[in-house]
């Protein structure tokens, strides 16, 4: 193969992890929302936050299925997500097992059904689905990939997206803490929940509210947790290019990665809510770095896609 076959298959191959994972994301998200909104605790407004659409006021019920689950057309949607995972995967057919791909075309093909059953049974049953699908995705993946270049692809852009989110979530949850109060802000639980740390973190730490932000950012076991989706992803790049240089670091991605990895490794938990804004900010350039350095290095010269149609600063993260 050529090599700009093979950087078309690794980019695929790398945004099918990233889609996936944002899908399942988005609807562990919206799950929380709809389900706040009920009790009258949510409005809609931090979900499109964290989403990274900017300036977008109180929302309906409705109106956050309907954009954030339904809407086929939206890159930035469940459904969206769902797509671009599918019609990347059905250009590598031949790279990915026969099992993950009929996985993620039966999802796509089901997502009608899944809306009709919704309408009568309500959003979670579609929401639970997706989450159910995309873990039987990475399971496929993880059960019937090679550990090659592939497998490692997927892994990376899941790991990424990982991070990405979780720090979406602690981003706006610190504005919302920091500025005026707001009976739209996000909560611990919100959190938690979102993050499917809920559990984990109550047989962690028994409920410890003072202990959330050390799980969700430097806890190492934790598989949603920022740093274990940093080493991971670290671990993938190492895999994928091995660095043998006796000084240095020639692996740009890598380095961007590592360097924040190594201040979460070493940060002071005490300290974790006065040195937040610092961590996050470090963050999002990390994973900005990161992103445009493996697209550099691994695949075709094309911008990275981003969550939103006109850009954010949250694009390519």
């Amino acid at each position: 193969m050529t090599r700009e076959l093979l950087s078309r298959i690794a980019e695929t191959l790398y945004w099918i992890g990233r889609y996936v994972e944002r899908a399942d994301d988005i609807a562990r998200l919206l799950d929380v929302a709809l389900r706040r909104a009920l009790a009258g605790e949510e409005d809609g407004t931090a979900v499109f936050a964290i989403l990274g659409h900017k300036g977008a006021g109180p929302q309906t019920a409705e109106t956050m299925v309907g954009r954030l689950a339904y809407d086929a057309a939206d890159p930035g949607s469940i459904s969206g997500c769902v797509r671009a995972a599918r019609e990347n995967a059905r250009g590598v057919r031949e790279i990915i097992s026969s099992e993950t791909w009929e996985c993620l075309n039966v999802t796509w093909n089901e997502l009608p059904a899944m809306r009709a059953g919704a309408e009568r049974l309500g959003p979670h049953h579609y929401l639970r689905y997706v989450r159910e699908r995309s873990a039987m995705f990475f399971g496929l993946a993880d059960g019937t990939m090679s550990r090659d270049d592939g497998w490692r692809f997927i892994v990376l852009g899941r790991s990424l997206e990982r991070a990405d989110m979780t720090s979406r979530l602690l981003a706006v949850y610190h504005a919302s803490v920091s500025g005026p109060p707001s009976p739209a802000s996000p909560t611990w639980r919100l959190l938690l929940e979102a993050c499917g740390a809920d559990e984990s973190f109550t047989r962690t730490h028994r409920g410890d509210r003072s202990k959330v932000l050390e799980f969700l950012l430097l806890d190492r076991l934790f598989p949603r947790s920022v740093t274990h989706a940093l080493a991971t992803a670290e671990q993938c790049l190492a895999e994928l290019a091995p660095h043998h240089g006796r000084a240095g670091m020639a692996d740009a991605a890598r380095a961007a990665i590592g360097r924040v990895r190594m201040t979460l490794e070493y940060a002071d938990t005490a300290s974790l809510p006065e040195e937040l804004p610092g961590l996050l900010a470090a963050l999002q350039e990390a994973g900005e770095a990161a992103t445009l350095a493996i697209t550099d290095r691994f695949f075709q010269h094309t911008a990275p896609a981003g969550w939103v149609r006109g850009g954010s600063s949250w694009a390519g993260v």
